[in-house]
């Protein structure tokens, strides 16, 4: 699958309304990716939410990915599963799934180990600092884009601390697309910054 642009990543703490409808508000903004991250509700209630997040998606013909859950991604027929360092092994992940499975990277060599173990993309994080996720880490720099992308032949997409005025040096750098939270959540209008971060990105994109 083509992975670029605008990779929305959903986010309880900070939504304003049903989760669902930033989903909708964020897609018809254009962006071209969704991934369900969800750690706060129990899982009956957590599912339901998946559900209508992907009929939404399906609708809209935008792929879903979903967070570390397998099980889940399966029971929606979502494209993909979304996993971290401390999450279920991804080559235990790619024997058990055939879905997109992306991984999350911070160093060179992890994004080299999980490309032999045959995942579909890779998320470099933290770019900038962040506060949405307080266990990300560090910040690397946009360096660690351009190094990684040298290093492996997997599309790579950019997360953390990233918004409208530093956008512009992740695309730069090179990234196929970049996962934004923040940025987008605490706009009063989803849809419309979405539409800005997409065109700031595709303007800078070589």
């Amino acid at each position: 699958m083509k992975i670029s642009g605008i990779y929305f990543v959903t986010d309880r703490s900070l939504s304003r309304v049903p989760v669902p409808e930033t989903v909708l508000s964020a897609i018809e903004g254009g962006a071209e990716l969704v991934q369900y991250r969800e750690k706060e509700l129990c899982d009956a209630e957590a599912f339901h939410e998946l559900e209508e997040i992907s009929e939404v998606c399906a609708q809209s013909s935008v792929p879903l990915l979903v967070n570390n859950r397998i099980d889940w991604a399966l029971a929606v027929n979502a494209l993909g599963v979304h996993v971290g360092q401390d999450d279920l092994p991804v080559e235990t992940v790619r024997q058990i799934f055939s879905g997109e499975v992306g991984v999350t990277v911070h160093t060179v060599e992890e994004a080299v180990v999980a490309e032999k173990c045959g995942v579909h993309h890779v998320s470099v994080s933290p770019i900038f600092q962040t506060a949405t996720k307080q266990d990300a880490g560090n910040a690397s720099g946009v360096e660690l884009i351009s190094e990684v992308k040298d290093a492996v032949s997997l599309p790579v997409v950019a997360i953390g601390g990233i918004n409208s005025e530093n956008i512009s040096e992740v695309a730069n750098a090179g990234a196929d697309a970049v996962a934004i939270v923040s940025e987008i959540l605490e706009s009063d209008d989803i849809a419309g910054k979405v539409a800005e971060l997409r065109g700031i990105f595709y303007d800078n994109t070589a």
